[in-house]
């Protein structure tokens, strides 16, 4: 081979990775700051303790700063939006529940694809929704509290973390099963939400598991059943819906990481397994389990394939709920 055809095929290999050198290269680089955290729930929502468990052991083992900002609003979307938004550096995140495949199915103009615009990184765990409701109202059964429904003009009232928040499907899903009408009271934050309830002033919420279980073991609210296929180790002794004889009515919670969609995948591969081994220290397992949380074990991709899932289905319960916009 001539110099002069060696010259043009190094120049011309050169060219062809080009296009890909500035995005390996911040890959190789990262993390060299700052890392955001952006938290669409309030403080006290399990969404935010989940994100505060993992917080410093991730800043050690990646030896960068992360920060935790609770951007609250609009159901979830509002910091949500921020995170599609952001620059695909590897600097942003989202931590987010299930209202992030239940968000697409009520609002006809959301700012943001849920699908498209992120990139799953990792399952932070699962738990379930608890339904929940004054101990001073004497209710002890979910099928009471279904009786109470049917026999209050108008419906007894429940409290969610929002309009198309995972609290709200989740108390959807319940009710077209039990076949019962009740006046939805949205807030913005379950620790708001349950304020109301515990007082008695909103008559029941199937509310996130993680800010209900003080309330719960301090007395003031009395879990009826929990959301998920199978009893929560959390509450070993409280009954499913499922079990209480409501057909469909489980609904799973999980709390998750994502990214801008067009974060490089080194990014986002080097988050997860980071992410993993926080999530395997003993000392974490047994706080995520103080918190209702088990684990969540699924691949990337398999949780960006189970994003849209939800969406389908959610999309098929709103209409089933006539859920509407108020």
């Amino acid at each position: 081979m001539t110099f002069r055809r060696r010259q043009f095929l190094r120049l011309l290999g050169a060219a062809a990775a080009a296009p890909f050198a500035p995005s390996f290269a911040r890959a190789q680089a990262w993390p060299a700051r700052t890392i955001r955290l952006v938290a669409p729930f309030s403080a006290g929502s399990t969404v935010d303790v989940v994100a505060r468990l993992l917080i410093e052991p991730l800043s050690q083992q990646l030896g960068q700063t992360l920060v935790l900002e609770n951007r609250v609003g609009a159901g979830g979307m509002t910091g949500a939006n921020v995170v599609a938004r952001a620059e695909p550096d590897g600097y942003t995140f989202l931590v987010n529940s299930s209202a992030h495949s239940a968000i697409p199915a009520i609002f006809p103009n959301v700012p943001y694809d849920a699908a498209r615009d992120f990139a799953a990184v990792a399952s932070l765990g699962s738990s379930p929704n608890v339904t929940v409701v004054s101990a001073a109202k004497g209710i002890k059964t979910l099928q009471q509290l279904v009786a109470a429904a049917k026999s209050t003009a108008g419906g007894l009232t429940y409290a969610t973390a929002g309009v198309g928040s995972a609290t709200h499907l989740s108390t959807e899903r319940f009710r077209v099963s039990a076949g019962f009408e009740a006046v939805h009271v949205p807030f913005k934050g379950m620790p708001e939400a349950l304020t109301e309830v515990m007082t008695g002033r909103v008559d029941f919420s199937c509310s996130s598991i993680a800010p209900a279980m003080p309330l719960i073991r301090g007395g003031q609210l009395i879990a009826l059943a929990v959301t998920t296929p199978q009893r929560s180790s959390a509450l070993p002794d409280v009954p499913t819906s499922l079990e209480a004889g409501y057909v469909n009515s489980d609904y799973t919670f999980w709390t998750g990481l994502f990214a801008p969609a067009k974060t490089p995948r080194e990014i986002v591969e080097r988050m997860n397994r980071e992410v993993q081994k926080v999530l395997s220290a003993p000392a974490i397992q047994e706080r995520l389990v103080q918190h209702g949380v088990d684990p969540m074990p699924i691949a990337p991709t398999a949780f960006d394939a189970l994003i849209k899932g939800e969406i389908d289905s959610n999309t098929a319960l709103v209409k089933a709920a006539g859920i509407k916009l108020n």
